[in-house]
């Protein structure tokens, strides 16, 4: 066999291996060391098995296989580079094969530099992460127990809720009366309402007037990305509120981690539920209960998981509804407290000129308010010369470019090229570089007046028209012409229940009644239920039937209970479904199911296992054969008013309320409003025709006067800015506008509407 391949392998003892190369190495026939360099540069690239007899060189840098019978040694493999790196005898051949071992050290030195770099950047990585970690920690720490100033005094227009409150709070005072009788004290109560209405106040008046600290927190705060930390939020709160016993939990926003947990769409969503369940229970499982009132506040209690609304966790539910009419004439009383009004201030006139304005409202109002106060008078002072002598004196220190400005501005004021806008703005300009305080006298007439406040109302809208509500302070009975039997109906119906509640309850009449206005389009219905909302005070809801129907699954029923759920927050008040038709018509086999599913609904809040409490149903129709029967039964819009076509006299009594009794627009002596109104051409006329054909006469009047004023002009008119005092309306405008208005009911639908007119008295 090939001596190369006895190098490389060796079977047996490795100490005759050793002995066999040195053996080898002692060799005098060069033919032997000759073939001991050959066999060596052969040897790591022809391996074969040798046998135990041949006696060879093996190279520096080869492997030795034990393979004897000794245990210790059994298949170990054996790296000679040690071996021969001690050896003082090396060949010329051998210098070759001898490199190997003399690169590995080198390769491993790298191995280990780029080892030691990344275990730097390790650690560099660690540090920040640890570091972002520790400062993110900082960052979000629990809030800290407050003292609250706010008082229950300072709570306008709640004080049913108040009272309702004060029950509450008895075992946060003296724990003593339910230990005495081993009941488990309530641990809390949930808040809900629209924006603005009050439930952040109500919640620190609450720990002001007891004296106890508050521990306020927003539930988006406790939603954390890591997975886990949330749920450790709320322990540390519920923690740190139970060693600051006795004190008041207040979470703002709750349903933003209170879910419903059957649609939570991450599983984080329903551990923090569960987490604040066990957290609410652990109060009440210490040896001795901790004084802890939790408080949650939402704009959504529908969207809670129902395990926390149960008896145990938030025990009761105070809603803290739209204000009436009484309600915000206390909220502005407590607002105004600290604001300098006129000595005739009324109160009572804003109360009613604010439909629909929550607390918020009101506040922003009162602000709007001193703000066009103070730049009314400072406008004035200006005018009447008062602050010339302080802006004059701070010109005189301005640089001779802002006295060349002022000047330029002066003459262009002396010379009238100034618009109104740009004196007004030169003026506020003026004011603004005067850095002098106002005296004592300047600011001895500065007070808010009830101009002030009607000029805010147009700037500050309303949260709740935003939700529906309607603000209709302008209409009044006054506005509406003849229709005097429908307006009885309605006195009784709705305004009567609203302003004698006691004597309804006396003769057991509790359910409010539901009203349904139907007749030809133009009649007046709308302007019916303005006015009656307007004349009883009562919140106004407006709703378009179309609009809550809605393409996905579900979605129209839930605008429905939305709708009279509002109702009930701001109760008392007229919800007033305009086109009904359309949101409940006829039901039938071929109905979808969707319409049908709507019309259930609507039944369901009207008349079904709740109760309306002070929430008046009114609608409107054309059509009133195409809406469903169970809709009209007593209990819901069991009274039908029919709004028909006015005869001659209610025509003439309309004209009146149209024109203000002739004084907009003047009329001319030649006309005559009750021959108009007995015009065989006014038979079909409705209400809007009789307003459309008004107006276009006052248009027809309008301009004959404009173009009476007209100068000659190559192209085109130019109208005269002339005065329009002395315009009137005469018998030939009146004619004019005949030829253009026309009768939105025709005579086949008066023919169909006076059959259903009498299908309606039946």
């Amino acid at each position: 066999m090939n001596n190369s391949l006895m190098s490389l392998y060796c079977k047996g003892n490795p100490e005759i291996g050793t002995s066999l190369r040195e053996q080898g190495s002692s060799s005098p026939n060069p033919a032997s060391q000759k073939g001991s360099s050959a066999e060596g540069s052969n040897s790591s690239r022809t391996p074969h098995r040798a046998t135990t007899t041949t006696t060879t060189t093996v190279s520096a840098g080869g492997w030795f296989i034990d393979k004897t019978g000794r245990k210790d040694q059994e298949n170990v493999l054996i790296d000679l580079c040690e071996e021969e790196s001690a050896s003082p005898a090396v060949t010329k051949d051998t210098d070759l094969s001898a490199l190997e071992p003399e690169k590995k050290p080198k390769k491993s030195k790298k191995k280990e530099k780029r080892k030691t770099q990344r275990e730097g950047e390790g650690k560099g990585v660690d540090a920040n992460i640890e570091e972002s970690v520790m400062s993110k920690k900082a960052r979000t720490k629990l809030p800290e127990l407050q003292h609250s100033a706010v008082k229950f005094e300072d709570v306008g227009g709640n004080d049913e809720t108040l009272t309702e409150l004060c029950k509450l709070l008895i075992h946060m005072r003296h724990p003593e009366v339910y230990q005495q009788l081993g009941v488990v004290p309530p641990r809390g109560f949930l808040l809900h309402g629209p924006p603005g209405c009050g439930k952040t106040l109500l919640a620190q008046a609450v720990a002001g007037e007891m004296e106890l600290p508050i521990l306020k927190v927003s539930a988006p705060e406790l939603v954390s990305g890591i997975s886990g930390e949330s749920e450790q939020k709320l322990r540390e709160l519920f923690e740190q509120a139970v060693s600051g016993a006795p004190c008041i939990l207040f979470i703002d926003e709750i349903d933003a981690i209170t879910p419903k947990r059957e649609v939570a769409s991450k599983d984080m969503e329903r551990r923090i539920v569960a987490q604040l369940l066990t957290c609410m229970d652990d109060l009440n499982s210490l040896r001795i209960p901790a004084q802890v009132l939790v408080i949650g506040a939402t704009n959504r209690p529908d969207s809670l998981d129902p395990a926390l609304r149960r008896a145990g966790r938030f025990d009761r539910e105070i809603c803290l509804g739209i204000p009436d009419e009484g309600a915000r004439l206390k909220i502005l009383g407590t607002l105004c407290r600290k604001l300098k009004l006129a000595a005739d201030f009324d109160f009572a006139q804003l109360a009613r000129l604010t439909p629909g304005y929550v607390g918020a409202d009101l506040m922003a109002l009162c602000r709007e308010a001193a703000m066009t106060a103070v730049n009314r008078l400072l406008l004035l002072q200006l005018e009447t010369g008062t602050m010339c002598q302080n802006i004059t004196d701070d010109q005189n220190d301005a640089s001779t470019k802002s006295q060349d400005m002022s000047m330029s501005r002066d003459v262009a004021v002396e010379s009238g090229h100034l618009s109104t806008q740009q004196g007004e703005l030169e003026q506020l300009l003026s004011l603004l570089r005067n850095s002098k305080s106002l005296s004592e006298e300047q600011l001895a007439d500065l007070c808010i007046v009830m101009d002030d406040f009607r000029a805010s109302l147009a700037r500050v809208q309303p949260s709740a028209k935003r939700e529906g509500f309607a603000t209709v302070p302008d209409v009044t009975w006054d506005d509406v012409g003849a229709l005097q039997d429908i307006r009885e109906e309605l006195t009784m119906a709705i305004l009567a229940p609203v302003r004698s509640p006691e004597q309804f309850r006396a003769m057991g009449l509790t359910a409010p009644a539901g009203v349904l206005l139907a007749g030809p389009p133009g009649c007046g219905k709308t302007l019916l239920a303005k006015a009656v909302a307007n004349e009883s005070g009562l919140n106004f809801i407006s709703v378009k039937g179309p609009e809550l129907l809605n393409m996905y699954v579900g979605e129209s029923e839930r605008a429905v209970r939305q709708v009279f759920q509002r109702g009930r927050n701001s109760a008392p008040c007229v919800i007033f479904f305009d086109e009904i038709d359309a949101l409940c018509p006829r039901r039938s086999g071929h109905e979808s199911g969707a319409s049908v599913r709507v019309v259930n609904q609507l039944l369901t809040e009207m008349d079904g296992l709740e109760t309306r409490r002070q929430v008046f149903i009114m609608a409107a129709t054309n059509r009133p054969d195409i809406i469903d029967p169970a809709v009209l039964r007593p209990g819901r819009l069991d009274k039908t008013l029919y709004v028909g076509l006015p005869p001659p006299a209610d025509r003439h009594a309309i004209l009146l309320t149209i024109t203000k009794g002739g004084t907009k627009p003047r009329l001319e002596v030649d006309v005559n409003l009750e021959e108009i109104a007995h015009d065989e051409r006014c038979d079909c006329f409705t209400g809007a025709d009789l307003s459309a054909l008004v107006r276009e006469a006052s248009v027809n009047a309008l301009r004959a006067h404009l173009y009476s004023q007209t100068a000659p002009a190559d192209k085109g008119h130019t109208f005269s800015s002339s005065s329009v005092k002395d315009i009137r309306v005469s018998r030939q405008n009146f004619e004019e506008a005949f030829k253009k208005v026309r009768p939105s009911v025709s005579k086949k639908d008066q023919l169909m509407y006076e059959k259903l007119r009498e299908s309606l008295t039946r």
